[in-house]
């Protein structure tokens, strides 16, 4: 493969460690380049970076077949897997090295996301929506490993960077589509186009499916689109994305149920409606030869709905002076249940035996970050300084409610109308962060260099209750959070094929509005509905150490090329924050957030990469790549939580309890051939250990077990524009479970006692496509 070259005026630079600042498209094969900060404009040689990041392009993104961005971070990436808690193919929990980027409230996020340097974590809990951005808008990501403190907040295990394409990176026109098992369908038309001066990209995409699960539907529309201006020595893109995406992924189910039928779900809907618009002006000029200034200022608004049908927690009251009446805890400490309008609520069928939790979360965010690389030599040594500030500004306005109502033959819900006062919220919010930071890598000698970086992290939080029930417990409030992060380290350059890298930093993650709205012990809450209070929580800080070599061997395969790594991180969260359901509720579903001390996530990291032409004879290139991960997760310090076997009852969590929901071992594997180059064929496979179920952090029961999973993919170069492809997931159709969280069932389903809820995997299905390129 050839390697890239640039300088910094950089007409092959790669953004997001992927592609070029000024846009030239890339056969991405040895990354020499990377971005050093989310804007990207600014890059150093991958070999001086004190980490192994990494890269996807376009072209391999469209080469995997995957569904997703997501999709091809579980199978390719080293140290990621997947919890498929929401059984939904647009929202899947992405976790590297045991730190979170997910959908879900309620998740102790750990990754920070920027799309072309414009940070993705929504403001009112640091989730990430996998659905917003369609694929074929992709042009590159990159995945920074290590508490990055240049990436700001929530950058506590790594971080994510995306840059989508231009008219001058993809100036094509494309069109594919696909189906096949589950009435799944996919429709993307893209465009670029540029005359050297101006150009456009526009992506248009189309998802849907009946999905494999009972209840199970999901439709996705997605745009994306650039508008591009290059001149001798600036540039400039207006970026315009929007999407309405309605999905439903009726997560876990009684293991006993699952047993009984994979496909069925416990109770539904589990609906989610994402509507984004997205708009950012950036721009970049060359203020001297070494010398540029960059900068991006951005609109972002999203609306999400979710409508979630539940069991019940509501019973007949029991004492005589309640006789007719709906009560929460019937018994002794039964409480009368009310509506919204302070009235009482009977007891009739209607409103027994089910819930309907809704909410609605409207987020609208505005900034800009502006930044400038230098890059002139310091005491005649190479030097690349970049200097930058940012600011956000986010409003939230979060209402959640709880309707009464019952269930279905099916364990649908039905709709009530009656709306439980305790559970009704309405809050805003809004957060104000200011960054500043710097980066500078200095060539000591011209195989050693140091790297040293910082950012100064300014965040404060209003937050207003618009729904007071007690004044004493009201989800007012104002929280100031402020933390310098530093990070340094070295890279050596032993021979011209192996290179040695070590490093430590620090990264701090505010918490979130959502968390400080549910806060109190005691006064628990339930996701995502009912905060009820507001007391201080301090802010997470993830210490790093990391370190490792890398290299090549392509001397020893001659014409082919082979590149490897091997490495050690070591990170220790400070004030870790965690959800902690309450043994005093009994509920399974209730609880606060809290610090709970320190968490660590420790282990090695080993990948190989080979590319071997004509291996047997003249027609055929093999590529094989690997990785493995060792990730041993554990608390350092002990607190209380819920039995999951007894809800009434606490248990405790000690030092050196593993951290549920996170494998020991990932192993992944993918090995493909090109034929003729027009025939390619491929087979990838993973293996994710055992891990422990949600809700047992006190390890007290077994955990779910590993599994092996293979895919198979194929395609067929018709004609240079006209190719033909397909692929089969799970080709052994192998049974397995990938989250499990505790849960109560026997209220509905009599007999089942097993507390287990798991999150079956899909079984084996096909799709078959064609993509016209001109």
């Amino acid at each position: 493969m050839k390697k890239l070259t640039c300088t910094l005026l950089g007409l092959s630079l790669t953004a997001a460690g992927a592609v070029s600042a000024k846009d030239k498209p890339l056969d991405l094969g040895i990354i020499d380049v990377v971005g050093v900060t989310p804007l990207q404009s600014s890059q150093v040689a991958a070999s001086k970076i004190p980490a192994n990041i990494q890269t996807v392009s376009s072209e391999q993104l469209e080469k995997a077949q995957s569904i997703t961005l997501a999709d091809y971070i579980n199978r390719y990436l080293g140290s990621v897997h997947v919890n498929e808690a929401q059984n939904n193919p647009l929202q899947p929990d992405i976790s590297y090295r045991g730190f979170v980027a997910s959908p879900l409230l309620g998740l102790p996020q750990g990754l920070s996301t920027y799309v072309n340097g414009v940070r993705f974590n929504e403001p009112f809990g640091d989730t990430v929506n996998w659905d917003l951005i369609p694929q074929g808008a992709i042009d590159s990501m990159a995945l920074y490993p290590g508490s990055n403190p240049v990436y700001g907040l929530n950058s506590l295990g790594g971080a994510i960077s995306i840059k989508t394409k231009t008219g001058f990176s993809a100036p094509k026109h494309e069109i594919e589509a696909y189906g096949g098992s589950w009435g799944r369908h996919s429709e993307e038309l893209s465009s670029g186009w540029n005359n050297g001066t101006w150009g456009y990209f526009l992506d248009l995409h189309h998802f849907e499916e009946d999905g494999w699960r009972d209840f199970s539907p999901t439709k996705a529309d997605q745009a994306f689109g650039t508008l591009s201006w290059r001149g001798d020595k600036g540039s400039l893109d207006l970026t315009l994305g929007g999407n309405d995406n309605n999905m439903r992924g009726n997560g876990a189910a009684p293991i006993q149920l699952q047993q009984q039928d994979r496909a069925a779900v416990f109770t539904h809907p589990d609906q989610t409606v994402t509507r984004m618009f997205f708009s950012e002006l950036a721009g970049s000029y060359d203020l001297a030869d070494d010398i540029e200034v960059s900068g991006n200022a951005y609109f972002r608004q999203n609306r999400i709905r979710t409508f979630n049908g539940d069991n019940s927690n509501y019973d007949d009251c029991t004492l005589p002076g309640n006789a007719g009446l709906l009560c929460q805890h019937p018994g002794v400490d039964e409480q009368v249940v009310t509506d919204i309008n302070g009235l009482n609520v009977d007891a009739v069928d209607g409103v027994k035996g089910a819930t309907n939790n809704s909410s609605q979360t409207n987020m609208r965010s505005r900034g800009g970050t502006l930044q400038t690389a230098f890059a002139p030599d310091l005491f005649k040594h190479k030097n690349n300084l970049t200097v930058g500030t940012s600011y956000d500004y986010a409003e939230a306005h979060f209402g959640s409610d709880t309707e009464l109502g019952s269930l279905t033959n099916t364990r649908g819900t039905t709709q009530s109308g009656v709306l439980v006062d305790e559970s009704r919220v309405r809050l805003h919010t809004n957060t104000s962060t200011v960054g500043v930071f710097l980066t500078d890598s200095f060539s000591i000698t011209d195989d050693l260099t140091a790297t040293i970086a910082g950012r100064y992290n300014y965040s404060h939080i209003n937050m207003e209750d618009k729904y007071i029930k007690d004044p004493l417990k009201t989800l007012d409030g104002s929280h100031t959070f402020d933390r310098l992060n530093p990070s340094a380290g070295l890279t050596y350059q032993i021979r011209d094929n192996l290179n040695v890298y070590g490093s430590y930093s620090e990264s701090a993650r505010a918490p979130t509005p959502m968390e400080l709205s549910c806060a109190d012990p005691t006064a628990p809450c339930k996701l995502p509905n009912s905060f009820v209070a507001d007391p201080p929580l301090e802010q997470v800080v993830a210490k790093t150490w990391e370190g490792g070599f890398r290299g090549d061997l392509d001397e020893l395969l001659g014409k082919g090329d082979l590149k490897w790594n091997l490495g050690y991180f070591n990170t220790i969260n400070h004030n870790d924050i965690i959800f902690r359901r309450d043994a005093a509720s009994g509920l399974i579903s209730q609880g606060y957030f809290s610090n709970v001390g320190k968490t660590r996530r420790y282990g090695i990291e080993a990948g190989t990469t080979v590319n071997y032409p004509q291996l047997f004879s003249g027609i055929d290139d093999w590529h094989l790549s690997t990785n493995y991960t060792y990730l041993n997760a554990r608390f350092l310090d002990g607190f209380d939580i819920q039995n999951p076997l007894d809800t009434t009852q606490a248990m405790a969590v000690t030092k050196g309890n593993r951290i549920p929901g996170i494998p020991e071992h990932i192993y992944k594997a993918n090995v493909s051939v090109d034929l003729w180059q027009r025939v390619s064929l491929g087979i990838d496979g993973i293996y994710s250990g055992n891990k422990y179920f949600r809700g047992d952090e006190a390890n007290s029961t077994a955990p779910l077990a590993g599994y092996w999973l293979f895919n198979a993919k194929a395609e067929y170069k018709v004609t240079k524009n006209f190719a033909v492809f397909g692929k089969v997931d799970n080709i052994f159709d192998k049974n397995y479970n990938s989250f499990g969280v505790y849960g109560q069932a026997n209220e509905i389903l009599p007999g089942f006692d097993d507390r287990r809820f798991v999150a079956p995997g899909a079984p084996r299905a096909g799709w078959i496509g064609v993509r016209l390129t001109m």
